[in-house]
C-alpha cells in the first residue's frame, strides 16, 4: 500500500480521494493535510475534475487529529492548538467549501472530533449505517472546530447543537440522516457504489452552474433577501452564458438527454 497519506485517482471526471492512514483509522498529520490541499488546489484547476468523492481507507473515515503527536506526557511546551488550525485545518476546510465543483463524502465509517467538520464540509455526505460522528471534543477539555460548531449549528438549531456538543453525544449514522446531518444512511456493503453512482450523475452535469449553485446555498444564511437576489443574478448571468446551458436548452428542444462538458 502507498505511503502517501492522502490518494487520489481520476476516472470519467470523478476525482476519488482517500484518506490513507488506515491503522490510525485515518486521523490527520500536517502531510495529511497539505497533501489534501495540494490535491484540492489541482482539482479546482483541471477541468478534467468534475466531482470529487472523499472516503477514507479501512475501517474508519477520519479520527480527526493524531493525539500520538500531541501527548502532554512528553517534555517540552504544549502544542498551540491554535496556531495548528489556523496553519492547517482551516484552510483544509476552506479549500474543500470553497472548491467550485460538487464534493461527496462517503462516510465509511467514524468521523471523529475535526473528521465531523472534514465529513460536514462536503457537499453531499452518505454514511455507511455502521458510520457514526463522535462528538468527543468535551471529553478531551476542548471545542468544536474544523467547521462542525458552524455545521450542527446550522443544521439543528442552537438548542440540540449546544446538547449534543456538550455531552460528547455519538450520532449514528441512521440517526444523523433522521437529524438532516447526513443526505442518507445505507447498508455498509452497498456505500462504494452509491456514492460512486452519485459521483458520476454529478460529474456528467453542468460543472460550472453546479460550482455557482454551490456558492450560492452556502452563503445564502449570511445575507438578506434582496442581496440574495442580487447573487442569483450575477450567478444566473455567468450561467447563462455557458456552453452547457445552451447544451441544456438545445437538449430540452431537441427532446434528448443534454451532454454536458462541465463549460
Amino acid at each position: 500500500m502507498s505511503q502517501e497519506p492522502v490518494l487520489s485517482s481520476l476516472d470519467q471526471g470523478v476525482l476519488l480521494v482517500e484518506l490513507n492512514r488506515p491503522e490510525r483509522m485515518n486521523a490527520f498529520t500536517e502531510e495529511s493535510h497539505l497533501r489534501l490541499r495540494e490535491i484540492l488546489a489541482r482539482a479546482a484547476e483541471d477541468h478534467a475534475v468534475r466531482a470529487v468523492l472523499l472516503t477514507g481507507r479501512g475501517k474508519g473515515f477520519c479520527a480527526g487529529q493524531d493525539l500520538n503527536n500531541r501527548d502532554p506526557r512528553q517534555p517540552g511546551p504544549r502544542s498551540d492548538l491554535g496556531q495548528s488550525l489556523g496553519r492547517f485545518y482551516n484552510p483544509t476546510i476552506r479549500a474543500l467549501r470553497r472548491l467550485q465543483k460538487p464534493v461527496i463524502c462517503a462516510m465509511n465509517g467514524a468521523a471523529a472530533g475535526a473528521g465531523v467538520g472534514l465529513a460536514l464540509a462536503c457537499d453531499i455526505v452518505i454514511a455507511g449505517e455502521s458510520a457514526r460522528f463522535v462528538l468527543s471534543f468535551s471529553r478531551l477539555g476542548l471545542v468544536p472546530d474544523a467547521g462542525s460548531s458552524w455545521c450542527l449549528t446550522r443544521i439543528l438549531g442552537e438548542a440540540r447543537a449546544k446538547a449534543l456538543l456538550l455531552t460528547g453525544e455519538t450520532i449514528p449514522a441512521p440517526r444523523a440522516a433522521e437529524l438532516g446531518l447526513i443526505s442518507k444512511s445505507v447498508p455498509d456493503m452497498e456505500l462504494a457504489d452509491e456514492a460512486r453512482a452519485l459521483a458520476g450523475k454529478l460529474a456528467a452535469g453542468p460543472t460550472l452552474g453546479l460550482g455557482l449553485m454551490k456558492t450560492l446555498i452556502q452563503e445564502a444564511g449570511g445575507r438578506d433577501f434582496d442581496s440574495q437576489l442580487e447573487a442569483e443574478r450575477l450567478a444566473q448571468q455567468s450561467a447563462g452564458f455557458s456552453d452547457d446551458y445552451a447544451e441544456g436548452v438545445t437538449a430540452f428542444l431537441e427532446k434528448r438527454p443534454a451532454l454536458f462538458r462541465g463549460s
